[in-house]
């Protein structure tokens, strides 16, 4: 494990992702990406009697899925890093409670499942671990009421509002591959705090996007790679204002990102018919994205090379309160099929 250039990691024994789950709600499971998630709820609920409790069912249950798809007794699961929206992370300590494997709650906002993957695949490149779980969680309801408005009023959204995805994704990081062929993490570039000065807490996308930038930036620089090196480049939760603006900012910048980038808060909701605004974000956007879509791909080999960057807005129901600014964070993880078989051709992810 080297750090090079300014911030990012680059491992010396890339840890494959041998295992992921993804569990989703009802508006999620009419999205376009339904069919590649593990499982989709048919109500908010889930049985509980609150949104919360629901959320930390959902994570609880995503986190048994993939340990039994890994195949890896709990036990020999060195670490969990997790974590969700709500104070003081309580879907996860309260859904993970039980499983008896030393947990680390993160937070990073929306940003928290590429972080935890990051941290977990430090781990285990130093030999501090052998197996990591990384799962992050969040509920729409939940969310909203306690960043915004009680559902019950029905207040309005404007357009550049984001819907909270109601999801969890979850993975599991190894040091060995279990005769499977896995994709690895080969690079991190942890993000630093960027704040323009955006306030408004309906438009998130704007906040985030130049920690995005800021990201994307340094590890090409640091890696000395091109955008066109990877089949998709993918951020997390900027939904359709932050990718527009991510995507002029990098062309002023001399990146042209436009023919290989997406978004996971575009891709899992069809905005037009499901009246999604800006499109998806949340801790559950990129986790069940990822676990459930680009984990697949990876699988496959449809596509070999993708830089995942999760962004997050760093502020809370007080802070907007008190006329505070959004500041945004954005970590970049790179994974990669280091033995590409008879695949990797690249695929048009909506951009033309």
């Amino acid at each position: 494990m080297n750090k090079i250039g300014k911030q990012t990691i680059q491992f010396s024994s890339p840890p494959y992702i041998l295992e992921t789950s993804s569990i989703v709600g009802p508006k999620e499971a009419q999205g376009p990406l339904a069919k590649y998630f593990d499982q989709c709820l048919e109500d908010e609920f889930w049985g509980e009697k609150t949104w919360e409790k629901a959320e930390s069912k959902i994570i609880k249950e995503n986190v048994n899925s993939v340990i039994a798809k890994s195949c890896i007794p709990s036990q020999n699961i060195d670490y969990c890093f997790a974590g969700d929206l709500l104070n003081q992370c309580i879907s996860s300590s309260f859904g993970l409670r039980e499983i008896n494997i030393p947990f680390f709650g993160i937070f990073g906002a929306c940003s928290t499942f590429v972080e935890g993957m990051s941290l977990g695949s430090i781990f285990i490149d130093s030999g501090a671990a052998k197996n990591v779980l990384c799962a992050t969680s969040s509920h729409f309801c939940s969310a909203e009421k306690q960043f915004r408005f009680p559902l019950e009023l029905g207040n309005q959204r404007p357009p550049t509002a984001q819907w909270t995805v109601t999801g969890s994704g979850a993975a599991i990081l190894s040091n060995t591959n279990l005769d499977k062929v896995c994709p690895q993490v080969t690079y991190i570039t942890p993000g630093k705090i960027v704040d323009m000065g955006v306030k408004d807490a309906n438009n998130m996308g704007a906040a985030m996007a130049p920690a995005a930038l800021d990201t994307l930036i340094t590890h090409l620089q640091d890696t000395g790679r091109k955008p066109s090196y990877y089949d998709a480049i993918i951020t997390g939760d900027l939904g359709y204002v932050g990718k527009e603006i991510l995507t002029e900012m990098a062309e002023t910048q001399g990146y042209n990102i436009k023919n290989n980038y997406n978004d996971c808060g575009v891709l899992i909701f069809d905005k037009n018919a499901q009246d999604t605004h800006a499109g998806g974000s949340g801790c559950g956007c990129v986790g069940s994205v990822f676990s459930g879509y680009f984990y697949k791909k990876l699988k496959e080999k449809s596509i070999n090379r993708l830089l995942l960057i999760a962004t997050g807005a760093l502020m809370n129901s007080t802070s907007s309160q008190q006329g505070e600014s959004i500041p945004g964070i954005a970590h970049a993880i790179a994974i990669e099929n280091l033995v590409f078989g008879d695949g990797g051709k690249k695929q048009d992810f909506g951009n033309k």
